[in-house]
């Protein structure tokens, strides 16, 4: 028993020591694994070391400028640091000036040497969370080397070596130093490089003059200078600005008294007037910077000093004309000095911006908005195409003919009633007329049988994102956050462009100096059918051609367009005293070719800024009618009908195909998608539309009634007539039979009457023709009134549509 046990044990002990030679053996096979790693890693970063750039005061040397061409390859510009770039020495540079830099871009600068290790923990815990690249955990040593030494690339590569160098450049430079170097390098937007230029640029002054408020500005813009660029964004601007003048408060690098007084300071007020870019549209390098800043590959500092090649889309020619539309009497007559515009001139086929109009009188050197990029203004019934009746035919299919009621109705959940720009509505109307016609009624009907996903969905293929709920007042384009001309032009192109869309882009390729190319053609996306394109098209044309927007129309070209206006609310009114004005007024349209959006309106409004007039109202159509003219050749044709749109030419009448009985007018031609029918077209009219062909019957059947009772009344009076006529003959064949002597009889006393008699009588006897006359005669007046009264009412329904006419040339409301 014994034996047992202590065989048993044995057995135990064997068996935890082969445990523990097995996890020694692990252990030691982990520790090789290790020390192959750490051998590989560290002959990989040795590699990487080894290939960084070598640190010298060359390096710190800028001559790299970068050149801008046109759209047909020729240099338009360069973008020179020649002149952008002027350095200062660290003692010169004012100490709140330094303190707001460091406190926002590297609060430890003294205290590290090249690397924070806490910044950097934080930027990979970011990095881990929400992506590689979201967060940087870069010092101002860092920023100095990846400005001079190294490219934006966001890879593991650089930032190996730039750690390595930010450690080298400790050791070679003081804080001073390295300070001074990023001070005179870094970009703040506008091609100004270093804090010299940038406190010339903004403000017009030296850096050594700058206040608390002009520094905590300047040192916010490094992040993104685009995007907090005060010219163009100066809410924005200043909001950095505050977050800088907080960090610095609470380093105590400001007092409390200085930092409320710093932040309640205008941006506006700060910053001077802008400087032109000289040989190309201001409005136009907006965008140019825009599209670069947003390149990955592509520092904000590379811009001037990065020896790039930037082909652009710009088009001289169309560019000088637009701005010369824009900013004299020659083309448009405009109301004052004050009324603005933004224009935005697009290619369908590829998306390629060739004209920015940013606005009126804004001469170069000056402050300036840009009216076609940055402004959000609603668009009025210029989206009703895009939430409207192109997602109808996308989605449910419907034709150009589409039955919808126009009557009162009211937004879902409300008692706000909707009206129609003209007060009236108009019965059964079809989508072509509704569209035509800018009636509001039927849009927002329309809206509703789509669905505010599909209609999201929809806008979002052509360009316009709309965040959040999509509301029924959308529909009329009642925007709570705007969009712009260019967001416009770039959806209405995909139209002209059968249905494929092509984000608008002024960049199509950047060239770096060791011949990398970056191509930046936006991937077409088919955003509609060929057969949604075409019939929203066909029915713009018609809007053009015969509708709201007459002035907009090309003699001899193929051109399809939507006016749009917005209104304001009673708050507005009663503040600025106006009873008849509006805000905005758009037009959007295209030839086959081109595509341009026009906005026009005042910056703020106030009692004397809004469109007052109608002719006022006429300016966008005019502006897209001048710009449009110019951009006219031998390629510009007409829309080509695709094989998925059928013609069918209908009788409203009957509200079926046209034969040879039907009334030229009742006769329409409308477009279908092949495989639907006219009957489709009454899917949300059928009981109306009974009841209307109900009463067309019975006022036939009375038409017929009354035509039958005036044959019998007819009758009636031939009959009598002829029996007339037959007594009257039988009168005179007795009166000839009578004896001569017979009728002397009396003589004495009534021959004379007699006479009399007989010649009254043969007077008045009936003769047959003339009995059949006088009732024709009385039928021919009776029709003759009644053609008279018919007549009359058409030429008032002509006064009528006339008058509809002069309204319409006015843009629509809503």
């Amino acid at each position: 028993m014994e034996k047992e046990h202590e065989t048993t044990r044995q057995g135990k002990k064997q068996v935890k020591k082969k445990k523990k030679n097995l996890l020694l053996k692990i252990f030691i096979i982990l520790i090789l694994c290790l020390l192959v790693a750490g051998i590989v890693s560290s002959i990989q970063l040795y590699g990487l070391v080894q290939g960084a750039p070598e640190i010298d005061d060359d390096s710190f040397n800028f001559s790299y400028s970068s050149t801008l061409y046109d759209e047909n390859d020729e240099p338009l510009a360069t973008l020179s640091n020649g002149e952008r770039r002027q350095s200062i020495k660290v003692e010169d540079i004012p100490q709140h000036v330094k303190d707001a830099f460091i406190a926002i871009e590297d609060g430890r600068f003294y205290e590290h040497s090249g690397l924070d290790l806490k910044r950097i923990g934080g930027a990979v815990l970011s990095n881990i969370t929400n992506g590689f690249g979201s967060e940087g955990g870069s010092t101002i040593t860092q920023q100095v080397v990846k400005n001079s030494l190294l490219t934006s690339e966001k890879s593991i590569k650089r930032k190996i070596q730039e750690a390595y160098l930010a450690l080298e450049l400790e050791r070679e430079y003081t804080k001073d130093e390295i300070l001074e170097l990023y001070l005179n390098i870094i970009y703040f937007g506008n091609g100004a490089y270093g804090i010299e230029v940038a406190a010339d640029t903004y403000f017009g002054k030296n850096a050594d003059e700058l206040t608390i408020e002009e520094a905590a500005l300047l040192a916010g813009l490094p992040q993104r200078p685009s995007s907090y660029d005060p010219f163009q964004a100066p809410e924005q601007a200043a909001e950095r600005r505050n977050t800088v003048l907080f960090v610095m408060n609470e380093d105590e690098f400001v007092t409390d008294e200085e930092y409320k007084e710093a932040k309640n300071v205008s941006v506006e007020e700060m910053v001077q007037e802008k400087r032109s870019q000289g040989d190309i549209s201001d409005a136009f390098m907006d965008q140019i910077y825009k599209e670069l800043e947003s390149i990955e590959e592509i520092d904000a500092s590379m811009i001037y000093n990065g020896g790039l090649e930037i082909y652009t889309t710009y088009d001289k020619e169309a560019q000088e004309h637009v701005d010369e539309v824009l900013n004299s009497d020659e083309f448009v007559m405009y109301p004052d000095e004050r009324f603005q515009a933004g224009v935005a001139l697009i290619d369908n086929r590829t998306g390629e911006i060739k004209a920015i109009g940013g606005g009126r009188n804004q001469e170069p050197g000056k402050s300036r908005a840009n009216y076609a990029m940055n402004i959000q203004r609603s668009p009025g019934s210029t989206v009703k195409p895009i939430l409207d009746y192109g997602p109808a035919i996308e989605y449910l299919n419907w034709s150009t003919y589409q039955q919808i009621e126009d009557e009162e109705i009211t937004y879902t959940g409300s008692d706000q009633v909707i009206h129609n720009y003209n007060g009236n509505y108009h019965g059964i109307v079809s989508m072509r007329e509704a569209l035509t016609q800018s009636w509001n009624i039927p849009a927002v009907k329309t809206f509703k049988e789509v669905g505010q996903d599909r209609a999201s969905e929809f806008a979002a293929n052509v360009g316009i994102m709309i965040e959040g709920s999509l509301y029924e007042s959308y529909a009329l384009g009642a925007f709570k956050e705007g969009i712009s001309p260019l967001e416009l032009a770039g959806a209405y192109a995909a139209f002209g462009n059968e249905g494929t869309y092509n984000e608008p882009h002024a960049i199509r390729k950047v060239v770096f100096p060791d011949g990398k190319e970056i191509i930046l053609q936006p991937e077409s996306i088919e955003a509609m059918n060929d057969s949604t394109a075409y019939m929203v098209t066909d029915m713009l044309q018609t809007v053009v051609e015969e509708g709201t927007g007459t002035l907009a129309n090309i003699e001899g070209v193929a051109v399809a367009g939507k006016t749009g206006t917005t209104n304001f609310n009673e708050e507005t009114k009663q503040k600025y005293n106006i009873s008849e004005g509006v805000p905005d007024v758009w037009f959007a349209g295209y030839t086959s070719n081109y595509t341009a959006a026009v906005w026009t309106g005042y910056r703020q409004v106030n009692e004397e800024n809004y469109i007052k007039t109608r002719e006022d109202r006429q300016i966008a159509q005019q502006i897209f009618r001048e710009v449009m003219v110019k951009m006219v050749d031998e390629e510009t044709h007409d829309f080509k009908k695709p094989d998925t749109v059928e013609e069918i030419t209908i009788d409203t009448k009957t509200g079926k195909r046209a034969t040879g009985s039907s009334h030229d007018d009742g006769i329409v031609t409308e477009l279908f998608v092949s495989g639907t029918s006219i009957k489709d077209a009454y899917s949300l009219v059928e009981e109306e539309w009974k009841k209307k062909q109900l009463k067309s019957e019975d006022d036939n059947e009375k038409s017929n009634s009354n035509r039958g009772e005036r044959r019998e009344e007819e009758n009636s009076i031939e009959k009598e007539a002829e029996v007339n006529e037959k007594d009257t003959e039988e009168k005179k064949e007795e009166a000839n039979e009578k004896p001569r002597e017979e009728t002397k009889e009396p003589e004495s006393e009534h021959t004379e009457g007699d006479e009399e008699v007989e010649e009254v009588e043969e007077v008045e006897e009936p003769d047959s023709n003339e009995d059949k006359k006088e009732p024709d005669s009385e039928s021919e007046e009776k029709n003759k009134k009644e053609e008279e009264k018919k007549q009359e009412k058409e030429d008032t329904n002509t006064r009528e549509e006339d008058d509809t006419d002069e309204e319409e040339s006015d843009p629509d409301e809503g």
